[in-house]
This record gives structure tokens, sequence and C-alpha cells, in this order.
């Protein structure tokens, strides 16, 4: 709950719908789209385009879309991924033949075709009320007339233009420097881009002039991308796969995401009476800590896409093996071998989510991956592209070795969350690989010591770093905590910056309404009427 002699803000309520996001311009495009007669499929397509010019290091054109959908008549959870594919002509033996033993990130082979325009299309085209054009003149509008830099995005405009490179740096650059907070960020080119969409559908991204623009642009880099990958491109309809904590259902979306992560790790939680903790203090997340390296080590092992490999999810998300796996934390002592114990038991985004009147509920979360993605953008059209080819492994015979046509290990998670006749909650938080952590901490947040979504996503964080094996730390915590733990054995790097972000809508079925929650390590807000 929120403290009013201090900083910060409190939960807002809302009767009818209601937006969160990390941006206000996307929050109130939103709500002004339901105000046209548009769902919440609409309004979040809408707000999450006009993200693409308030955030455009974080999301584009040229990125990736994950979403799932409540279903007003029904309530059922539906799901779509909007993650693009390996060009067919690029396989690992062509990095390795280059001496490459991982996916460099700056390179044009980490830049898979974009599926976010598709997914769009197909979200808007099968279950949105308005057309297509309809739900792009907000986008429309922010490219042409410009958006103001928000202070964090000029942050993030200053620590990472370095990755700006050829017609990336034409188009994200003005007069061949960072844009600053309060400058106007216009782009004609994408702006033009849209129209072309508008008039034509998503076929003018996947096989017309922005497609060439495109294709063109990577050639010219050395890709091998071709006008037939583009054209193959097809969001694709999933499943949602869930598991209980403490009765609470936490859905998530299949691989090639990494939602299955998000489920081993709250299982193995839910095996500790977190409860009777300080939610903030290093017992917690000392366990945490601990359950995050077990599930991050399934994730390693057991994640890809399952169109082109067995996937053994059934063994992951069983409650035996978080059992097993829950066996083997000390709850006082960090242990630095738990991958080899586990052996027999087996980065930049947005989010916005929407409910509205009807509570149709939309968890949808868009990103290019690494800040400005590859850093490469295409000549004509200014689309930035992703570069979540670095997710794959070029280890021979691995079942997420590049391959063309297969789509890598995803890092975006939409979430939701429900408990029957309380609450349904859609949900996300950013930062990359932390992402599933970050479902796991708030879902605890709100289960086991019953916070509001505000209160939930403010709370500090924490990430056993899996590549780093440090345990980055935010300042919130108390010096006494994190000593605490450097005394259990954890090796800490405090963070400069809060770890990602995160946005919630609780729907109160008890009282009949909205509770929204937004990061403050953002500069959005949850807005609703």
């Amino acid at each position: 709950m929120h403290d009013y002699t201090r900083p910060g803000r409190a939960v807002a309520y809302a009767a009818n719908a209601m937006c969160a996001t990390s941006h206000p311009l996307a929050a109130k495009t939103a709500l002004d789209i339901i105000a046209q007669g548009g769902n919440a499929v609409d309004a979040a397509v809408a707000g999450a385009l006009v993200l693409t010019f308030c955030e455009p290091m974080m999301c584009g054109l040229g990125g990736d879309v994950f979403a799932m959908i409540r279903l007003p008549e029904t309530g059922e959870l539906i799901g779509l991924n909007g993650s693009g594919r390996a060009p067919a002509g690029l396989d690992a033996q062509v990095l390795r033949d280059q001496g490459f033993d991982k996916v460099p990130p700056n390179s044009v082979h980490a830049v898979m075709v974009p599926g976010a325009v598709d997914a769009f299309s197909r979200l808007i085209g099968e279950r949105g009320n308005l057309d297509l054009v309809a739900v792009l003149a907000p986008a429309i509008r922010a490219a042409e007339e410009g958006v103001p830099v928000c202070r964090r995005s000029a942050f993030d405009w200053r620590d990472e233009w370095g990755q700006l490179q050829a017609h990336g740096r034409d188009h994200y650059l003005k007069d061949g420097a960072p844009y600053a907070e309060g400058d106007l960020f216009r782009s004609q080119a994408q702006a033009e881009a849209l129209k072309l969409i508008a008039r034509e559908g998503a076929d003018a991204f996947y096989r017309g002039a922005i497609a060439e623009d495109m294709v063109d642009s990577l050639r010219e880099a050395g890709g091998l991308h071709t006008a037939d990958d583009f054209a193959a491109t097809r969001a694709t309809a999933v499943t949602p796969i869930s598991t209980d904590y403490h009765g609470t259902t936490l859905h998530e979306l299949p691989p090639n995401g990494q939602g299955a992560t998000a489920l081993l790790l709250a299982n193995i939680l839910a095996r500790f009476d977190l409860a009777k903790l300080d939610p903030n203090g290093a017992q917690r997340i000392h366990i945490e800590a601990e359950a995050t390296r077990l599930a991050y080590d399934a994730r390693r092992r057991f994640l890809a896409d399952p169109d082109h490999a067995t996937l053994r999810l059934d063994h992951m998300l069983s409650l035996d093996t978080a059992d097993r796996l829950a066996s083997l934390i000390d709850p006082k002592r960090a242990s630095h071998d738990l991958d080899r114990r586990a052996e027999a038991v087996h980065r930049d985004t947005v989010y916005i989510t929407v409910v509205d009147q009807n509570r149709m509920a939309v968890s949808l979360i868009y990103s290019v991956f690494w800040a400005f993605g590859s850093g490469l953008a295409s000549r004509r059209f200014g689309i930035s592209l992703q570069n979540r080819g670095a997710g794959f492994n070029l280890f021979e015979g691995h079942f997420n070795e590049l391959k063309g046509g297969k789509r890598p290990l995803h890092t975006l998670i939409p979430g939701f969350a429900e408990r029957a006749g309380a609450y349904s909650i859609p949900f996300g938080v950013m930062g990359g690989m932390y992402q599933a952590t970050g479902h796991a901490h708030f879902l605890s947040n709100v289960v086991d010591w019953g916070m509001d979504v505000q209160a939930a996503i403010d709370a500090p964080r924490a990430f056993a770093d899996p590549e780093t094996g440090l345990l980055d730390i935010e300042a919130g915590f108390e010096p006494s905590v994190m000593a605490e733990l450097e005394a259990m054995g954890h090796k800490i790097n405090r963070v400069p910056i809060g770890m990602g972000g995160g946005q919630a809508i609780q729907i109160d079925w008890q009282r009949g309404v909205l509770a929204g929650g937004t990061d403050f390590r953002k500069d959005g807000l949850a807005l609703g009427f």
C-alpha cells in the first residue's frame, strides 16, 4: 500500500475500461480507441503501435509480438505467437565457418524476419471491432507530428545509441547524436510505411514495397534474407499453459517463449512458505535467486521452437520435478553448483495491457530485443530490425541451434493470473531474461503478501543472472539485506538503474472495478474511466 509521506503512486481505479503501459501517450491512445467503439484488442494494438515512436529503442515494426487475450463471452484465454523465423538460407554452420561460437547480436545474421506486423493485423482482423485504418491512425499521427522524448527514453538513447549502424544511424539519430529529453522524435519514413499498411494490409509489409526495402537493406549488410522468407511469415495461434500457485492460476504462453520458465519457478517457490518471510528480506531474495538458477538451467536444457524439436515440457512442468529441484536449495546458503546437481533432475521491451467494458482483457508484449535491435534499419522506411537470432545457439545438434525457418528461444512473455471468483490480472514485466523471474516475483507479491498490483510492481527486485553468475540487486533494498546475502555466499552486483518495468490491471470480480499499476522504472501510467 502506498505511503503518502513518500514519493510514488497509489493503485489506480476505474469502473469501465483501463490501460496500463510505459508511456502516457500510448495509454491515452488506447482509451481514445475504446471511445471510438474499439475493444481491448483494438486499443492494445493502437497503443503498442504508438509506443513504436515513444520508445523506438525498445520496440518497432521490425520486432516481434506475443499476446494473450481473455474472451469476455467465456473467460477463455487464447494466445498468439508473433515471433519471427530465421531466413531459410541461414544455419549455424554458416556462422561456425566464420569462426563464431555464438550469434553476434549486432550482426545481420541475428535479424529474424519480423513477426509484429502480421500479429497486429491478425489480432485486429480476428478479434477487433475496428478496421486496420482506424487502429493505425494514432501511430501515423505520432510518426508525422512527433513525440516528445521522455526522460527514461532519453537515458536509453544516450546509453545505447552506439548500437546503431548503417541506415539505423540515419533514422534514429538527430544530427548524428542521440535525441535528448524533450526533443521531438518524428519518422516521416515510418509514417509512409504505416500508410501503406493501412491501404494494403500486412501484405504491404511482407510482400510489397516495405518488404523489398527490408530485404534490399539486409542483403546490402550481408544477410541471406529473401522475399520468400518475408512472404512466408505468419503469426500462429497457441494455447496457454498454466500452473497453480497457492490457489491462483498463472497462465503463460508455450515455447518458443520462456513462459514455461516462469511456471517452473512458481512451482519451485510454492514449496517454500514465503508468506512468513519479509518480502524484501534476504531470505526471500535468496530462495528466489536459487530457484531462478534452477529454473533458468531448465530453460537452457528444455526450451526451443517446438516445431523443430521434441521438448520435454511435461517433465519441466511436473510437480515432481519442482519437488526435486526445491530439495536442492539450502535456505541459508548460496550454492554455485546447482546446475551440476540438477543434472540428475533434468533484454529491451514494451508491454501494454488493456481491459474494456465487456471485460475483454489483453496482455501484449512487443520488442526488438536489444536496444535498437541489431542497430540496423531499412534504408527507405527506417524499419528498425530486431536481433532475436541472438537467442539461438551454435551448438551442433542442440534443439535451439540456429536453423533456417526456425524460431529462436524468446524472452518475451505476456502473463495472466486468475483466482476463480476473485480476480483476473493481465500483467507483464519487461527486462529481457529477467521476465520469467519478474513474473514469479510479481505473482508471489500478490499471492503471498496480498500486495495490490501497484505495490507488487514497485517492490524492489533482484535477479540471479545466469550469464554472469551475479545476483543483480536494485537500490531499493536495505544495506543490511545486501550484507546478509553476501554472507550467504551471493556475489552482489548493484545495478545502476531499475530492472525492466511492469504493468498490470486487476479485474476485481467481486466489486466490479479495475485496479491498475504501472512501473516507476518507466514513464508510463495506468489510465481508465
